[in-house]
């Protein structure tokens, strides 16, 4: 299961969530596996039953205006039985002093103290969403993702199969690069798969004969995405002559990843074949499906109707042949 360590989560800068460290240094290496929060109101008043230590537990107006209103003989006990726990972090929100009560019990715990400036519901929302992003399950796949006309197919295949040279192909149509060589799959509910590039690899793809090229410079950000559902597989395999293959699209395989199911449709290689072409035309074949629309059974059907209409009236002639 994914996690994310309170050190990280102090780190994201770009996610707009405005912590800052106030006690419980040695607590930073603590982690966060659920993306669920909670409000320990009651753990304050000494009810500590259902105090989930793993989630982050938020401090708003109501929880600090409490503990003001205690002895601070109940306070202190309070505030020990809960950081006693082994809580993930302590967050407060709107920018509040916390008690000094708090502070000293929190780095005696080594319970990580933070603080944002955000009112409690807006931190709540922001901080679920950026954690269900991270906690998502996920797993590194070996190809190349990109945007055929709005269906996210993912090219797999031997190493040096073509599947770059493909998608660059791709790109010159004017299609778009999600990832290239290493492509980061996060599972969504329900049933959904989402592809990204690597930090380091993004925009990048590799062509043998030229290196390391900027798709993003080369051909600007219309050529590119940050991430795109994965719709469809691909996988490029060599061309064997005696094998037999699909003719009629009839045989629909599939592929697990993450335990998600993905419609496989597995493309012989060999020269004179125009990859790129037969990748578009599956692109677009897949969107009929999606609509509900599937050209090699409406064609199955047709060629049953055809051959049960054949054999009725060659029964008919054969019933007027015996009459004579």
């Amino acid at each position: 299961m994914a996690d994310l360590s309170i050190q990280e989560l102090l780190g994201e800068d770009e996610t707009g969530l405005d912590l800052e460290l106030l006690a419980g240094e040695t607590g930073l290496g603590n982690k966060i596996s659920v993306p669920r929060i909670q409000k320990p109101g009651l753990a304050l008043a000494g009810y500590t039953t259902n105090l989930h230590p793993d989630r982050i537990q938020v401090l708003g107006s109501t929880e600090l205006t409490y503990l003001e209103q205690l002895s601070p003989e109940t306070a202190r006990r309070n505030i020990a039985a809960l950081c006693a726990l082994n809580v993930s972090c302590l967050i407060i929100t709107k920018g509040q002093e916390p008690p000094e009560l708090l502070v000293q019990e929190a780095a005696r715990r080594g319970t990580p103290l933070l603080r944002t400036h955000h009112q409690s519901s807006i931190f709540i929302s922001l901080v679920t969403k950026f954690l269900e992003e991270r906690l998502l399950p996920s797993t590194l796949a070996h190809g190349v993702l990109v945007d055929v006309l709005g269906v996210g197919v993912l090219l797999m295949g031997k190493s040096g199969i073509g599947k770059s040279e493909c998608a660059l192909d791709l790109i010159l149509r004017g299609h778009r690069l999600v990832a290239d060589d290493v492509v980061r799959v996060r599972s969504k509910l329900p049933a959904v798969l989402f592809g990204e590039g690597m930090d380091l690899l993004h925009h990048h793809m590799e062509i043998r004969g030229l290196g390391i090229i900027n798709i993003k410079h080369l051909f600007g950000v219309a050529a590119i995405r940050e991430r795109k559902k994965i719709d469809l597989v691909i996988e490029l395999v060599q061309w064997e002559d005696g094998r037999e293959y699909d003719r009629l699209g009839l045989e629909e395989e599939t592929t697990s990843l993450l335990g998600i199911e993905l419609p496989l449709q597995r493309v012989p290689v060999r020269p004179g074949r125009n990859i790129t072409t037969i990748v578009e035309v599956a692109a677009r074949n897949q969107l009929l499906k999606e609509m509900g629309y599937h050209s090699a059974r409406e064609f199955q059907d047709r060629l049953e109707q055809r051959m049960a209409e054949t054999a009725r009236l060659h029964s008919h002639t054969i019933i007027g042949d015996n009459l004579e």
